[in-house]
């Protein structure tokens, strides 16, 4: 198996775990602690800003290399099996839901259209 490969399977495994870990954390028969654990880790994954930004050399990427998949295999790891079971099989069915390219071309559409009314309200007139 080629380099390629194992990276793409690598990273769907990922996503596919980040989903789990959030369903896992709204899932009532995961014990509360851990459910405030997995929303940490679900937001942490999900969420644009890092502990340490990727500018820093070396460091920048220490996170998501390393801090991410500690607290996603803490997590999965703790989870009861039948809360596991359920919340990735809820994970796979979202992750392959068919997806509507006319709706992102909508999406697309308003916010193409709310920067242009920004733009004209802002121009000098």
């Amino acid at each position: 198996m080629s380099f390629l490969a194992t990276a793409r399977r690598w990273a769907h495994q990922l996503k596919r775990d980040v989903v789990t870990v959030y369903f896992a954390a709204r899932h009532p028969a995961t014990p509360r602690w851990l459910r405030l654990l997995a929303l940490l880790v679900a937001a942490y994954a999900l969420s644009p800003i890092d502990l340490i930004p990727d500018f820093v050399p070396l460091l920048g990427y220490v996170d998501d290399l390393l801090l991410l998949p500690l607290g996603l295999l803490l997590v999965l790891r703790c989870l009861p099996a039948a809360v596991l079971a359920e919340c990735r099989a809820q994970a796979a069915a979202l992750l392959t839901r068919p997806r509507s390219r006319s709706a992102a071309a909508v999406i697309v559409g308003l916010w193409l259209g709310g920067a242009l009314a920004l733009a004209w309200y802002a121009w000098p007139r």
